[in-house]
């Protein structure tokens, strides 16, 4: 592990010289990628020379240890030390493992109305806020792609790109289906009722992740429907795109310009089918190793939202939290940090450390 450490400092030093060269720095793009490649690594940087200095400071403690007059002094500063030291080395293990390809991208979220009828189309307008309050303390930048509007005020679906700083690493557990437990508006008997709602958080795919040929398109426009005003609904801006090979089929009528919705898209329809060939992967490794966090099953049953009981459970790890309406209020972190400490667990297990 050091020895890799030593590599990793030494590279971080070499791309900082890089970064004063007037020949990279006259080169915007290249110093762009060198500048990135050096932020990357400067969070395990700075935590291997923390966990040097420390290691250094518990050497110096041992060595007073034999003398008398010092003695008592070192026990102390070992005290101090050593559990630091301990602590820094398991971050460092941690930042030692490998990075999720899709760690610096932005998401696409697709929520589904499932079963249930109108009280799961109700949940998926409930959801859908929920991560907008989640995405307003990250200070991400949410863009509602498509959606289509139940007649109780709900949502049957929606999607909608989500971007900013670290989001895909927070959102990526939300892929699976929720399960709603409550008593419906409409239920006249006081009866508790079950209901599901499915969510998909996808990578959003660049050009450069997958290639989709034109020849592989169809690409039909209708007159938008729904909110946007009658000048949306008079002209033919809304588009369909289906992708021959897979019959995906996607279609967005959100924008007033036919131009505008191809985009939107595109972009989803690029991240559906890099979803697709991930998960194609993602079979294959779950055969040798299964995940302790989900297996990535979209059928999979992820969470219920339990109302009566103020209850959230998350399946996967086991986690009960009894605030539902502070997570429904965007409180998600404490859930999404227990995910990730689960992932991380059993990662540095497959990894024997």
């Amino acid at each position: 592990m050091f020895d890799r450490l030593d590599q990793i400092e030494a590279r971080y030093e070499d791309l900082a010289r890089q970064l004063s060269d007037p020949n990279i720095v006259s080169d915007q793009e290249n110093y762009r990628k060198v500048a990135k490649a050096h932020r990357d690594l400067e969070p395990t940087v700075e935590k291997f020379r923390e966990y040097r200095k420390l290691r250094d400071g518990v050497s110096d403690a041992k060595a007073m240890l034999a003398d008398a007059d010092m003695k008592e002094m070192a026990e102390m500063e070992l005290a101090e030390l050593q559990p630091k030291l301990e602590e820094t080395e398991a971050a460092l293990k941690v930042l030692l493992l490998p990075k999720d390809p899709n760690a610096d991208k932005n998401v696409i979220v697709e929520l589904r109305a499932g079963t249930g009828g109108d009280e799961a189309s109700l949940f998926v307008a409930e959801v859908f806020r929920m991560y907008l309050r989640f995405a307003e303390q990250h200070k991400w930048k949410v863009e509602v792609l498509s959606q289509t509007d139940s007649d109780v005020g709900g949502l049957k679906d929606i999607t909608a790109i989500f971007e900013g700083e670290g989001v895909y690493p927070q959102m990526k557990y939300e892929s699976g289906v929720h399960r709603v437990q409550r008593v419906p508006a409409t239920e006249t008997q006081g009866r508790v009722h079950t209901s599901a709602i499915t969510v998909a958080v996808l990578p959003e795919a660049e050009e450069v992740d997958i290639k989709i040929e034109n020849k592989d398109l169809r690409v039909d426009t209708f007159c938008s429907s729904g909110p946007g005003g009658q000048s949306v609904n008079t002209t033919y801006s809304a588009i369909r795109i289906t992708h021959l090979p897979t019959n995906t089929v996607v279609s967005c009528q959100d924008e007033k310009s036919q131009i505008k919705n191809r985009e939107k898209a595109m972009r989803v329809l690029r991240s559906r089918l890099y979803e697709v060939e991930a998960e194609r992967i993602h079979q294959l490794q779950a055969k040798e190793r299964k995940s302790q966090v989900g297996s990535g099953d979209r059928s999979e049953k992820i969470r219920t939202y339990n109302f009566p009981q103020n209850r959230l459970t998350d399946h996967r790890i086991g986690l009960t939290n009894h605030q539902l309406a502070m997570v429904m209020e965007g409180q998600l972190q404490p859930t999404i940090d227990a995910l990730i400490a689960a992932e991380t667990a059993e990662k540095l297990s497959a990894a024997g450390q």
